[in-house]
């Protein structure tokens, strides 16, 4: 599995005019899922991405977890984390896991991270999102399971 993990002020995302989900200080989470992906990659990334300590402790330093912080976290699936520019100009997305293994995963990795008490927003699974956020920091990264 794959995430690209933005801290942030706040987030949201909409289909079809419709908002989904919403969180105010936390992160947005943009997970992929690869091909032979299982569960315990999705639990791992899902407590790995709880515990990163990216949020900013008294003296300005970034000490804290999500859930030091009382945050929130937005979950948004995002198939073209896998895309594979090497070869022409059109992605490839062979890489990316099918579509129910995918979904599968991403709901429990959403499970995972609610077990440990985070409050977590979604997105809706193969449709097409509008997400918004404001950045904080910025402080962005890239997670992987493997």
């Amino acid at each position: 599995m794959r995430a690209v993990v933005q801290r942030v002020s706040q987030g949201s995302v909409q289909v079809e005019g419709e908002e989904t989900g919403a969180i105010d200080k936390g992160l947005v989470v943009l997970l992929g899922v690869g091909r032979g992906d299982t569960e315990k990659e999705a639990r791992y990334l899902a407590d790995k991405i709880s515990g990163l300590r990216i949020f900013e402790d008294e003296d300005g330093k970034m000490n804290r977890s999500l859930q030091d912080v009382g945050g929130a976290m937005l979950v948004v699936s995002q198939f073209t984390l896998y895309g594979d520019c090497s070869k022409g100009r059109r992605p490839s997305f062979i890489d990316a896991a099918p579509p129910d293994e995918a979904d599968a995963l991403y709901n429990c990795f959403i499970e995972a991270v609610r077990f440990k008490g985070i409050p977590a927003e979604t997105g809706r699974f193969q449709t097409h999102m509008e997400v918004s956020l404001t950045n904080d920091g910025p402080v962005t990264l890239i997670v992987e399971s493997k």
